[in-house]
């Protein structure tokens, strides 16, 4: 570990959660480095004692990710507070937190891992990660209503509250109801809202695969951890 880390960066490299979430801990006085609460600024230096509602965190040595296929019915949180959360499928004793969302009527497949610095890599949207996804519709698919989704929909970004234009993406027709999106963004329920502009409703939404990590052969609720070369070209890809 360098001499000295910036307060974010320690308690994302501890595997506590990310970067910006670890900034909201740090404003709400909930961090203590060396016995004094933290502030933005605050700088960790090596062999320091940093808390989180007085409980000890450290870097993880030992960095794991794992892909886990979620299931319809399920938040993506690991919290209970919105209804059941995804923690029941993860073993005890394993420390591990989702990569992203995917919403509740959704399944397949997600990241975990307790390497807060990858979590921030992957969700840093500026990177262009691809993301792709089975959609099965109510309504029967055209050529022109996958030709203007990969235009870019005019959709309202949930997190500031602007209108957006969503990201040019590639789409194929799978059969009458069925097609394939492949995005590089991460908006809340981007696929459902895009699709609901063109007065399409989504009966089903399945993610298959994020950059390279694939979903196939994996069962709802099943955890399995990544090999090193899909890890090793996962992080090159970053």
């Amino acid at each position: 570990m360098d001499n000295e880390i910036r307060i974010n960066k320690y308690i994302s490299m501890s595997g506590y959660c990310s970067r910006r979430a670890a900034d909201a801990l740090v404003e709400e006085g909930r961090v203590t480095v060396d016995g004094v609460i933290a502030t933005a600024g605050t700088k960790v230096q090596a062999g320091g004692q940093v808390k989180i509602d007085g409980v000890e965190i450290r870097p993880v040595e030992d960095k794991k990710i794992y892909a886990f296929y979620k299931p319809v019915g399920y938040i993506s949180s690991l919290s209970d507070e919105q209804g059941e959360g995804i923690a029941k499928f993860i073993p005890d004793g394993m420390r591990l937190f989702p990569v992203g969302r995917l919403d509740k009527e959704s399944e397949g497949l997600m990241l975990l891992t307790n390497d807060g610095e990858l979590m921030n890599e992957i969700l840093n949207a500026a990177g262009g990660h691809e993301k792709e996804y089975i959609v099965t519709t109510r309504q029967e698919i055209t050529e022109d209503f996958l030709k203007k989704m990969e235009q870019g929909v005019l959709i309202t970004n949930g997190a500031t509250g602007k209108k957006i234009i969503t990201a040019p993406c590639r789409t194929m027709k799978i059969s009458d109801r069925k097609f394939r999106i492949t995005i590089i963004q991460g908006l809340n329920r981007q696929i459902r809202r895009m699709c609901g502009y063109f007065g399409y409703h989504v009966e089903e939404l399945v993610r298959i695969r994020i950059m390279n990590v694939s979903v196939k052969g994996m069962k709802p609720g099943e955890i399995k951890e990544l090999s090193g070369d899909v890890v090793r070209e996962l992080r090159n890809m970053l």
